[in-house]
């Protein structure tokens, strides 16, 4: 009963450019559905979409190895809560984080309840389990001086020098009006026209939800000095940051050049676009910004998860004091 086997980012693809999957036919075709369900419908981010696809993969992987045969639809209907937690020391005894295999359950409870709103398959443990616990998770940050650094130095790896412009325009973004990776790489020309006055940019966030975001004079010139050396053209709707082909820039890319950039300046290995994002919050709560503001300016929608930002405030307030305490160093 062996099912095509395939592999997530495998070079053979099927034709709509989502990955096949190690499973019969018919659920293969169930779980591609469900993933062109989540970039029609729902707008996932195709970083979103590439997550999902990766952590169900793996679930059916798993799931051919302990069954003996390629997963069906019939078997994802009859497994039990032992299944499900079998799958779940398995992903810890491959050295997964606790936070990853709760994004993995997350991603397979979003598949089963898709298929059950098909009316393709009903099962009831996968309700009811609950994944590994998590700690609190306070978000780190970079210093000023460490984004600075970072801003001013990212130029240096990179292989041309409109390049070099590029990568310090996105970093300045992120740093300077606190946009996710997504959102600056989804950012069109028109978004920051050549010339002219603009203090802000009007950003749709996850799940379509619309802000207003600040952009100082800096970032504007960054990203206007990179306009200027760009040479691809492009009309109004083209996208604003392209790679080498001219296409737009994919946030591997991004990833792959702070990786470097770490290495390169020494920064912590927390360093990454997101924790750009995260600085630009914790700066702005150490200069008493709103945190109302603030929550608009990210994004959030609860303020609880805005409210992150203030654990690590207080956690530099609390280092600056056993640092500068005499009794704190005794």
């Amino acid at each position: 009963m062996a099912g095509p086997v395939a592999r997530l980012s495998a070079p053979d693809p099927s034709p709509d450019g989502f990955p096949l999957f190690v499973a019969e036919p018919y659920l293969a075709a169930a779980i591609t559905s469900w993933l062109q369900w989540m970039e029609r419908q729902r707008r996932a981010r195709e970083l979103t979409i590439e997550a999902y696809g990766r952590d169900v993969a793996g679930f059916l992987r798993f799931l051919a190895g302990h069954f003996g045969q390629a997963p069906s639809i019939g078997m994802l209907s009859q497994l039990g809560r032992a299944d499900f937690r079998a799958w779940m020391a398995a992903e810890r005894a491959r050295g997964l984080a606790p936070a990853s295999i709760a994004r993995g359950l997350s991603s397979i409870k979003n598949l089963f309840h898709h298929l059950a709103r098909r009316r393709l398959c009903a099962n009831g443990a996968i309700a009811s389990l609950k994944g590994p616990r998590l700690p609190h998770s306070v978000p780190k940050p970079l210093t000023v001086a460490e984004a600075s650094e970072a801003i001013e130095r990212v130029g240096d790896l990179a292989r041309s020098p409109w390049m070099a412009k590029r990568d310090t325009a996105i970093l300045m973004l992120l740093w300077g009006s606190g946009l996710r990776i997504a959102e600056a790489l989804a950012l069109n020309r028109r978004d920051i026209a050549a010339e002219g006055p603009l203090d802000a940019l009007r950003i749709k966030g996850k799940g379509g939800k619309e802000r207003i975001v600040p952009l100082l004079p800096v970032v504007l010139d960054a990203v206007r000095e990179y306009r200027m050396a760009l040479p691809i053209g492009g009309g109004a709707g083209d996208p604003l940051f392209v790679g080498a082909r001219g296409g737009r820039l994919n946030a591997r890319l991004v990833q792959r050049a702070i990786a470097q950039l770490r290495a390169y300046l020494g920064l912590p290995e927390t360093a990454s676009p997101h924790a750009l994002r995260h600085s630009f919050a914790t700066h702005l709560l150490g200069e008493g910004v709103d945190l109302r503001a603030l929550q608009e300016m990210l994004g959030h929608a609860s303020l609880s998860t805005t409210q992150r930002y203030t654990d690590v405030d207080a956690a530099s307030l609390i280092a600056t004091y056993k640092a500068a305490h005499p009794r704190a160093r005794s």
